[in-house]
């Protein structure tokens, strides 16, 4: 073959090849973590020490330093996605420090690790509407009640805050980072996850509030994760600040739609540290 010819028929090929090869998926590092501020609205809560003493404050500057290292070009925070325009005006006030950062995580993580890396907006990617039907419907409570089960509504939350105590003993003992790695465990997320499956048989053939009360979290969690895939293009770094209870589905769902390359968080959290008590 002529040596023109065989170059120009290479190039060729190569350029198909590069034109058949898929582009990098969006990677996806959901932060799941109890709710800084304490506001009380799960079924079981952690109650957090508070986070803006000056040592808390050193951990979660150390927490911002060390997931900036994912080098993420969006970060997304449990604020309800129709209100991106208030979320807007939070961040341009604080990025003007005209706004002093409250203890709410969306400020501590989302907002100070967006500036810390310059990026121009922290997204709001949250999905809290009121589900369709009609709230009993929904009441899986009054359903047990009626039904002579109270005791399992009682034995639920009580085993709900067992666990959630220990988690807020281990926050008291241990830094903001190795705190945050004990919720990314997947065994934390698994076991934090398995109640809802308890719940969902809280009914019978005629009526079944606890199923219909898990099919509309497991709705809002797909709303979530639809809210994030609308910004995510190709080879984006996204982190994902939501409370704990969201972590199990929205992985699930990025990893098993072959949406999102999943991101473990605690190879982006500060060294491990021994516990103080």
């Amino acid at each position: 073959m002529n040596p023109w010819l065989k170059s120009a028929a290479a190039l060729v090929v190569a350029a198909m090849t590069l034109a058949a090869a898929p582009a990098p998926k969006p990677q996806l590092m959901v932060l799941g973590l109890a709710h800084f501020d304490n506001p009380a609205r799960d079924i079981a809560n952690v109650k957090v020490e508070d986070v803006l003493t000056p040592v808390r404050q050193r951990e979660i500057e150390a927490v911002v330093e060390s997931l900036a290292r994912f080098h993420p070009n969006h970060v997304a925070v449990e604020w309800e996605s129709t209100d991106q325009a208030a979320l807007d005006k939070r961040y341009a006030d604080y990025r003007a420090g005209r706004l002093k950062l409250t203890r709410d995580e969306r400020d501590q993580i989302g907002l100070r690790l967006a500036a810390r890396l310059r990026l121009p907006r922290v997204d709001a990617a949250d999905w809290n509407q009121e589900p369709p039907g009609k709230d009993e419907d929904y009441d899986f409570p009054a359903w047990l009640k009626a039904h002579g089960r109270e005791a399992d509504w009682v034995a639920l939350q009580a085993d709900g805050q067992r666990f959630a105590d220990a988690m807020a003993a281990r926050n008291r003992c241990t830094t903001i980072g190795d705190w945050l790695r004990g919720l990314a465990d997947p065994a934390y997320m698994l076991r934090l996850e398995r109640p809802y499956y308890r719940i969902a048989t809280f009914g019978d053939a005629k009526q079944n509030p606890g199923a219909a009360w898990v099919g509309a979290w497991h709705a809002r969690n797909l709303h979530i994760y639809d809210n994030l895939l609308a910004f995510a293009k190709p080879g984006d770094r996204i982190i994902a600040v939501f409370g704990s209870g969201h972590a199990w589905l929205l992985r699930r769902y990025a990893s098993e739609s072959g949406s999102f390359a999943v991101v473990d968080p605690r190879a982006y959290l500060p060294p491990v540290t021994p516990p103080t008590c």
